[in-house]
């Protein structure tokens, strides 16, 4: 299993423009992304300093990547 960087959400947010994601609004503490072209998938990522590890792995699962996937956007 491999080892997740500590990111916050904002730096999150500009990693997955890169895979065709874009903020659509923000709700409080948590900023609503949207998938351009179908499927028209919604994410929601904490507006936080450092994701939790467990976090940022649903996010990424949400996103239909794999880790090592996501860790070359990097």
């Amino acid at each position: 299993m491999s080892k997740l960087p500590a990111i916050s959400g904002k730096e999150l947010c500009k990693i997955l423009r890169n895979v065709d994601y874009f903020i659509d609004h923000q709700t409080g503490s948590h900023i609503i992304l949207r998938r351009r072209n179908p499927p028209h998938r919604r994410l929601t990522v904490p507006d936080h300093k450092e994701i939790a590890k467990g976090t940022l792995r649903a996010i990424i699962r949400q996103t239909g990547l794999t880790v090592d996937e996501f860790k070359e956007l990097l």
